[in-house]
């Protein structure tokens, strides 16, 4: 990504800054987790078994702890260290709810946690090519995302996105005794593929077709397969989208209040328990109001 200033109609080059140590990554990082990623902060360099976590981090929408690892140079495995600490994680499921407990003042309870979402996030200004590939399968939890700093307090974040021909790790891994087979044992990364098996061609094509307006209403709106639904975010949830046998369940992400529906489509789901986020739940089984319900959608994406 080329980034220019713009001065009196001529561009120039913004001069890239590094970052001198870890550590002005991780700070800065962890200063604007929660704008950055939508997760909360729970110990920085967190240490367990003798092993040091430079961020634990918790995701309140899949209700699963995240590992984030900050990296200046190239020259790391992700996958070798990625693996060894999802697998600590998974071992030492109780020294992680201890520590959220005693960081937020909580009870979280095992039972509350949905270990099968757990992840690790490595942050560096670059990754090579192998660190890309060696990643690059559709059910390992394991995150790279590049971070860039220049001149005029100017900061890119690029999360790199696995193909979408990413194959399974275990077409390349067979032994389930393995660290990594210990890991994609337990811990399930969700597709779209996953939400649409086994349904109708009606509702694969509702999907597809409403999923094609969404993405249409702003350029980097993203769709994020969660357990129990699909994401399209920016970089906040906009709207989340179950699909069901025979149509689709949408949730509006905004408070009770903020949506101007005058076809009262949408329903009041505030005080009653529902997946996605936001107050405001419809079901549709056909496209003919698919224009209206854009607009609808697309108030989400600026909240009053």
């Amino acid at each position: 990504m080329q980034i220019f200033k713009n001065n009196k109609q001529t561009l120039s080059t913004l001069r890239e800054m590094s970052f001198k140590l870890e550590r002005d990554i991780q700070k800065l990082f962890e200063q604007n987790l929660e704008e950055l990623t939508s997760l909360k902060l729970v110990k920085s360099e967190f240490t367990i078994k003798q092993s040091r976590i430079d961020t634990l981090a918790f995701d309140p929408e899949s209700k699963a702890f995240v590992i984030i690892e900050y990296k200046r140079s190239q020259n790391y495995s992700v996958v070798d260290q990625g693996v060894s600490y999802l697998n600590l994680m998974l071992e030492y499921k109780a020294d992680f709810i201890v520590e959220y407990n005693e960081a937020q003042q909580a009870n979280l309870k095992r039972s509350d946690v949905d270990w099968s979402q757990s992840r690790i996030i490595f942050v560096s200004p670059s990754f090579t090519e192998f660190q890309k590939q060696s990643t690059n399968f559709k059910d390992l939890a394991i995150e790279l995302w590049e971070i860039k700093r220049f001149e005029n307090d100017i900061v890119t974040i690029n999360h790199v996105k696995k193909s979408k021909s990413a194959p399974s790790i275990r077409q390349v891994q067979q032994d389930d005794d393995t660290e990594i087979g210990k890991v994609t044992e337990e811990i399930k990364v969700y597709t779209e593929e996953d939400h649409l098996a086994g349904k109708s061609d009606h509702v694969r094509e509702l999907y597809e077709a409403y999923k094609a307006a969404i993405l249409t209403l702003s350029p980097d709106i993203e769709v994020e397969a969660k357990k129990l639904y699909l994401a399209f975010k920016k970089p906040r949830n906009v709207v989340d989208v179950r699909i069901q046998s025979e149509s689709l369940k949408m949730w509006i992400n905004l408070k009770k209040g903020q949506l101007l529906d005058e076809k009262g489509l949408t329903r009041d789901v505030s005080e009653s328990g529902h997946w996605g986020n936001g107050d405001y739940e419809l079901r549709v089984s056909e496209t003919t109001n698919l224009e209206y319900i854009m607009s609808l959608v697309k108030q989400a994406l600026t909240p009053v």
